[in-house]
């Protein structure tokens, strides 16, 4: 009873999450970033290495793999050792795999420290994300997950914009080296401002589970990366064979297991469900379209680097200004019309570029990037705190790993399918066009018109969705589910 009072005399305000949610920011956005960042620089890699696309490639795949394998591992981890330890940690393999990354001589060693980063980077997300829920009220949650969004959907768009200046004016070492001051800035301001969480009692590990997971999800991204190139060629094949019959295994498994790696019992809630589905039709029409921009600035435009990255900044600026405000309208109206709306909107930006030409204006291009950043603040958000939401609550620290391995593989499936589409839409308009640059305009049309019937789809399901039923759980003595506002003290 003196603690209901307690909380009631103090309540809890947002103020009180600002310190631990910036260092969960920070981190994050740097991970991030570190996504999109590289892409800009392969060609300098090329030439100062003396190698090849396809190897320097691999220092894109390596980290994706890597990032794919440890993510399910996030919620045994935490529950283990505590997510506020494992959380600084992460972030500081992550830093060291970026000041070795800077100090690279040859491609191989460029792939191996890029494999560290994604190791200490794969679970900085989902442990973050599961932080941040546990620390807010349910009240507020759409208000919080809102602000924690503003890094997931500023860093793609920013990525391109930092590494074209390093990268053009600077050294290439830059794009990793910058990791270091902001690597150390999180695990301060962590250290001193994340709140200790109590550790679990967990069984001990899922042997099964840790071995079949990063199976299932390292090779289906690998498979559907090579994909990109073919999907009919014996590296495809065996990733997504390999991959898929992982995937069957581990699900077996861990539907027998009482505490499982991943928590695959929640897709029991049809919220649940629902949402990820739509979040998944959302990923794959997002991202997948935020690639082609930059490719078709520099292949076609002839953009520099940076020239390319300041164009899509205004997508950033809309996603970073809209992100609150679908986190504020979804405390009040639920997820449903923001989730209609938003991909309504980015709907509408896609079918826009599916009408671009070789002398399309550049305003046009413009609105509709700041249209598909205004569609994607107001409906990622809201989906992604619905999809934790619709979740049972004690178990949220096992449902982010699972919603950010699933949106890793979408993530790389969105890339290599829609790229895979281009490269033969290319082919298809050759003999037509007779002209590579023309046969390339339409082909960027045509897959910017899929792109927008996957968002268009995503946004007529937005109409299954419902507010999740309130869940009622006896609070359990010793553990987080005490008042947020309390928590901040521990």
């Amino acid at each position: 009873m003196s603690s209901t009072r307690a909380a009631d005399q103090n309540p809890f305000t947002v103020r009180q999450l600002i310190a631990p949610l910036l260092a969960v920011i920070i981190g994050m956005f740097m991970v991030i970033l570190d996504s999109t960042v590289v892409n800009v620089a392969l060609p300098k890699l090329v030439k100062d290495f003396h190698t090849t696309v396809p190897i320097i490639q691999w220092t894109v795949t390596g980290y994706t793999l890597a990032l794919s394998a440890v993510i399910p591992l996030a919620g045994w981890m935490t529950d283990r050792f505590g997510a506020k330890q494992i959380f600084l940690v992460t972030i500081a393999l992550f830093t060291l795999g970026s000041v070795l990354c800077s100090l690279a001589t040859s491609p191989e060693q460029l792939i191996v420290y890029r494999v560290i980063q994604g190791l200490g980077g794969g679970m900085v997300a989902p442990i973050g994300m599961a932080m941040v829920f546990r620390l807010a009220p349910p009240e507020k949650m759409g208000s919080i997950m809102g602000m924690l969004g503003v890094p997931m959907l500023l860093a793609p768009a920013l990525g391109p914009v930092l590494s074209g200046y390093l990268v053009e004016y600077v050294s290439w070492h830059w794009i990793f080296l910058i990791n270091l001051p902001v690597g150390i800035l999180a695990i301060i301001v962590g250290v001193k401002f994340l709140p200790k969480f109590e550790r679990k009692a967990v069984p001990s590990l899922d042997i099964l589970g840790i071995i079949l997971a990063p199976i299932a999800f390292a090779m289906l991204a690998y498979g559907v990366s090579e994909g990109g190139k073919s999907w009919s060629s014996t590296e495809t094949l065996t990733g997504l064979i390999v991959g898929g019959v992982a995937l069957l295994l581990f699900i077996f498994v861990e539907l027998r297991q009482k505490q499982p790696l991943l928590e695959l019992r929640v897709f029991q809630s049809s919220d649940f469900t629902r949402g990820i589905f739509i979040a998944w039709i959302s990923q794959i029409a997002l991202f997948g379209a935020i690639l082609l921009m930059p490719l078709y600035l520099q292949q076609v435009r002839e953009y520099t680097p940076l020239e390319s990255g300041l164009t899509v900044l205004p997508q950033a600026l809309a996603s970073g200004l809209f992100m609150p405000i679908g986190g504020r309208l979804f405390d009040k109206i639920g997820a449903r019309p923001l989730v209609i709306i938003g991909l309504s909107v980015i709907t509408g930006a896609l079918f826009m570029l599916s009408n671009i030409a070789v002398d399309t204006a550049s305003w046009f291009i413009l609105t509709a990037l700041t249209m598909m950043g205004a569609g994607m603040g107001l409906s990622m958000m809201a989906i992604n705190t619905h999809v934790l939401q619709a979740a049972p609550r004690k178990l949220v620290s096992r449902v982010t790993p699972l919603t950010t391995a699933a949106q890793q593989v979408m993530v790389s499936f969105a890339v290599a399918g829609l790229t895979g589409y281009l490269t033969s839409r290319i082919t298809d308009h050759m003999p037509e066009a007779k002209d590579l640059v023309k046969a390339s305009v339409a082909a960027y049309g045509d897959t910017f018109l899929v792109a927008a019937c996957i968002a268009a789809a995503g946004a007529l399901l937005g109409i299954i969705l419902r507010r999740p039923k309130p869940q009622v759980e006896a609070p359990v003595e010793g553990t987080d589910q005490s008042n947020s506002a309390m928590m901040m003290n521990h």
